[in-house]
């Protein structure tokens, strides 16, 4: 995600994707509370209107995926609830966390909104991976990236299409807007991507006081 790419491909022309009754339990860091990032979302995504083979994500279900647990079906709710229990110990005592959102990230699938620093949420997901290795074994489905580079997805691309114009409409991002992250939520997201169909199992709230600095 350095390099801009010369052009986009189709994001979902080899993916296999759940089908109607399938799905895939995500933990994801939700946008829907974060005003500043969501109107930062909608511009870009106003600005990239003309084209109609990039799909928009919803601006209710922006998100900072965090980890992919795996297939729906291979965990019970009593395993969810087990998973959400691990995680909130090993949380309880993070505080939330500052980023800031801001700069465009360009990949061949898909347009991003950057995450900085990029380590800052890095406790987050330890605690996430440590509880679904503890409850499922396997943390991550095979071919998942061995560096995890925190960010949101404004929109995906359709079809293979040129780069250049979609960099030069959005021109010159927006200024960032500062967060406070203190959220962590287990969502399943039931059928192909594009419909969005996604249920929250739960929610996890960082609650400690943040420490003072020496």
């Amino acid at each position: 995600m350095t390099t801009l790419p010369a052009r986009m491909t189709n994001r979902w022309h080899k993916r296999r994707e759940p089908q109607p009754g399938e799905g895939t339990v995500y933990w994801h860091i939700l946008m829907k509370d974060q005003p500043q990032v969501i109107d930062l979302a909608r511009a870009t995504q106003q600005r990239l209107t003309q084209f109609p083979e990039l799909h928009m994500t919803p601006l209710g279900w922006l998100h900072i995926t965090t980890l992919i647990a795996g297939p729906a079906d291979h965990f019970s709710n009593g395993q969810l609830q087990q998973m959400i229990k691990i995680a909130s110990g090993l949380l309880a005592d993070t505080a939330p966390i500052t980023v800031t959102i801001g700069g465009i990230l360009y990949h061949p699938e898909a347009i991003m909104l950057a995450v900085k620093p990029t380590r800052a949420l890095a406790a987050i997901r330890e605690a996430v991976q440590a509880a679904t290795q503890t409850v499922a074994g396997d943390h991550e489905p095979t071919g998942a990236p061995p560096t995890w580079i925190p960010h949101i997805t404004i929109c995906y691309s359709t079809a293979d299409q040129d780069t250049e114009p979609i960099i030069k409409a959005i021109g010159q991002p927006a200024q960032g807007c500062e967060i406070q992250v203190s959220t962590i939520s287990l969502v399943i997201q039931r059928g192909p991507e594009r419909l969005w169909d996604w249920r929250t199992v739960d929610t996890i709230r960082l609650t400690a006081p943040a420490q003072e600095q020496p």
